[in-house]
């Protein structure tokens, strides 16, 4: 079979690859239906980001289970099923805790745009949904392998709480999923950050109450300037670099939350600014798996609809455009179809 391969800064190559087999009892063999780019593979592949050459690409992924190890109990051939980018036992007590990214026993989930894909640790990793689903829900079900429920914990870890204004810093799939969430959680007003008419647009569509263009000093200067100098109760960082933290933490009320999900590059904290803020911060890589069983009911009841964050979709040996699309901000986020 073919698969993505990252070789160095923007050179992304479609070749061959030996496709996957069994290793351990507990994996399972996914055949993709739909696959996607991240904008954390955008990291790597601007070369902000070492990584082995070359790398297998792709942690974003939900398909049919083609094989499953003579250990694997809750999963069968033929179910269709989602799965988080870090593999869990969902035994552990970590996972217990719902930190499942934290698992003891967690593996990265990598090579996921390719036809084929291995899955550790099945049982505790993948949710199947009632039945093979229709088509059309096969973007919005991808999503929730990764942002969906990373913005999700965005909006967890700033503690959104009906009634409350939020800010999102972050216009990506992440970002604008994390304004959906703030908005199924209940908050009253949501400032999406944002200079990306098209990006603005979708972010209305998810719940967005008010844009704001600005960054930085000057974005967290507009915020104040909204809520009457006090700053917003929640801020769901999306980004990961030193200016977004710091625009997140200076535009949150004192008592208030920043949930961080965006992949930290380069970002440093001062202490006493944080000490004398009096901003919690909560963050880290999503526990997506904790999250599957309760989106998976939404997306199948019809009552959210992440997939329309995907606003280029192309044939999986075109994945390379597909990067070049993101990269350059021409989509939002980029569907891949084996």
């Amino acid at each position: 079979m073919r698969g993505a391969f990252l070789y160095g800064p923007r050179d992304l190559r479609f070749e061959e690859r030996a496709a996957p087999t069994i290793i351990a009892p507990t994996d399972a063999i996914v055949r993709i239906s739909v696959t996607c780019v991240c904008g954390s593979d955008l990291w790597p592949y601007r070369g902000l980001q070492a990584s082995p050459e070359p790398t297998p690409m792709g942690h974003e992924y939900c398909g049919i289970v083609e094989e499953i190890g003579s250990g694997v109990r809750t999963v069968r051939a033929g179910q269709f099923v989602i799965g988080s980018f870090f593999a869990s036992d969902n035994t552990c007590p970590h996972c217990h805790a719902g930190y499942h990214t934290s698992c003891q026993h967690r593996e990265f989930v990598g090579g996921a745009q390719a036809p084929l894909l291995r899955v550790p640790l099945a049982d505790g990793t993948l949710v199947a949904t009632p039945e093979v689903p229709a088509g059309e829900l096969n973007p919005s079900l991808l999503a929730l392998s990764d942002v969906m429920g990373t913005g999700w914990f965005a909006a967890e870890a700033a503690n959104v709480k009906p009634g409350a204004t939020v800010a999102v810093v972050g216009d990506g799939a992440v970002g604008l999923l994390g304004v959906l969430s703030a908005k199924l959680k209940g908050a009253e007003r949501i400032i999406a950050m944002s200079h990306h008419e098209a990006r603005q647009r979708l972010a209305r569509e998810f719940g967005a109450t008010d844009i704001v263009t600005e960054r930085a000093d000057e974005g967290v200067a507009r915020i104040k300037d909204m809520t009457n100098g006090i700053g917003v109760d929640s801020v769901l960082e999306c980004v990961g670099t030193q200016e977004s933290m710091m625009q997140a933490i200076r535009s949150t009320r004192p008592g208030g939350s920043v949930g961080y999900v965006g992949v930290p590059h380069g970002v440093e904290l001062n202490g006493e600014e944080l000490f004398f803020s009096h901003v919690h911060l909560h963050g880290g890589p999503a526990p997506v798996r904790r999250y599957l069983p309760k989106l998976i009911e939404q997306v199948w009841d019809r009552k959210i609809n992440p997939g329309k964050v995907f606003d280029l979709t192309l044939p999986l040996e075109k994945v390379a455009e597909g990067y070049r699309a993101m990269d350059e901000r021409r989509a939002i986020k980029t569907l891949l179809r084996p």
